[in-house]
């Protein structure tokens, strides 16, 4: 029987709001991130793509792409979860899910949306501008 690997957190009180905002605002990202990535990557295959290498350390930044709205995406940036793996400890660490601003920004205040799109409270006339952009460029 192989050995899993163990989750480990950099920052677990950060971590779980940002977890908690994806649940609430990308239900997709969350159920594939839940159901599918924790647990390949306890099982040991790690997916997305590699950041750093530390040879002399033994251990691996990875950068994985969670599935994402393109409107989303060219608004407020793609949806990643970023980690490291240490092989001898097998220990994965955790560190952050990005766009931190806006999931942030989504567990302390409920977000309204505008076609679709989640929008930030302190920039919603900027993210409205940037989301009737790029409609009017798609039509």
């Amino acid at each position: 029987m192989t050995e899993k690997f163990l989750f480990e957190y950099q920052n677990e009180a950060e971590f779980k709001k940002l977890e908690r905002s994806v649940k609430k605002y990308n239900m997709l990202s969350y159920k594939k991130l839940y159901f599918d990535y924790y647990p390949s990557l306890r099982a040991g295959t790690f997916l997305g793509d590699i950041i750093v290498e530390d040879n002399e350390k033994n251990t691996k930044s990875y950068e994985l792409k969670l599935p994402t709205d393109m409107l989303f995406i060219k608004v407020h940036g793609r949806l990643k979860l970023k980690y490291t793996v240490y092989i001898d400890t097998r220990m994965i660490v955790l560190q952050t899910i990005e766009p931190e601003k806006i999931l942030l920004e989504g567990h302390q205040t409920e977000l309204s949306s505008y076609k679709g799109v989640m929008v930030s409270n302190n920039n919603s006339e900027k993210d409205k501008f940037k989301i009737n952009l790029l409609n009017s460029l798609t039509k």
